[in-house]
C-alpha cells in the first residue's frame, strides 16, 4: 500500500484489524495521533486524528498453508478526537475539534485470492477516503452502524456500502 492504513481508515474503536491500525496504547491514558495535511482527509485544512482507549482483541484465522486468511478484531472504545490544524502545513495550531466518545467496534478483514481485502466494521467507526480513493475524497466521515469497502492491491479503498448514523467530520470542523 502506498501509505499506512490508519491513515486511510480509522476502525475507530481501538481500531484493532492489523490492516485498520497501529499498536493499540498500552493503557487508556496513552494516546495516539496521526496528522494529516490539507487535501488528504479534508478538503480545506489540516486534520489530526487522536485517540485514547482500551486495547483490542484481535484473532487471525489461517488457511491449511498457514496464510492469514480473515482478520477479527474487537474493541470496547475509545475517546477520539478530530482537529482542525488550518492550512499553513509548517504552522500547527489547533482549532476546532470534534471529541466522540465511542462505544465499541467489530472489524473482520478478509484477504482475497486476488490480494484485495474486504473489510466490513460495525458499531463506531471513522473512515478516511483520500482523493485517490473511490469515491474520491478527501472526506472524514464518523460512522455508527456499519461500513463495507474493499482495499485494492493498489492501496486505493472503495466504498462498498454504509448504515447507521454518520458525521461529516469536515464539515463539522470548517464551521
Amino acid at each position: 500500500m502506498k501509505t499506512s492504513s490508519i491513515t486511510r481508515s480509522l476502525a475507530v474503536s481501538a481500531l484493532a484489524a492489523a490492516a485498520l491500525v497501529p499498536a493499540q496504547p498500552a493503557s487508556a491514558a496513552e494516546a495516539n495521533s496521526i496528522f494529516l495535511k490539507k487535501g488528504l482527509a479534508c478538503p480545506d485544512f489540516n486534520l489530526e486524528f487522536s485517540w485514547t482507549g482500551t486495547i483490542t482483541q484481535t484473532k487471525e484465522f489461517v488457511d491449511e498453508n498457514g496464510n492469514v486468511v480473515r482478520l477479527l478484531s474487537a474493541g470496547k472504545g475509545t475517546v477520539n478526537t478530530y482537529t482542525n490544524y488550518g492550512t499553513k502545513p509548517g504552522k500547527r495550531e489547533a482549532g476546532e475539534s470534534l471529541t466522540i466518545r465511542t462505544d465499541g467496534s467489530v472489524t473482520e478483514t478478509v484477504y482475497n485470492p486476488d490480494g484485495t481485502q474486504t473489510v466490513t466494521a460495525t458499531g463506531h467507526n471513522g473512515l478516511i477516503m483520500f482523493p485517490s480513493d473511490i469515491p474520491a475524497g478527501p472526506s472524514t466521515t464518523h460512522y455508527t452502524g456499519k461500513i463495507v469497502f474493499t482495499i485494492g492491491t493498489d492501496g486505493v479503498f472503495t466504498l462498498i456500502s454504509t448504515s447507521g448514523p454518520s458525521i461529516d467530520v469536515c464539515a463539522e470542523l470548517a464551521s
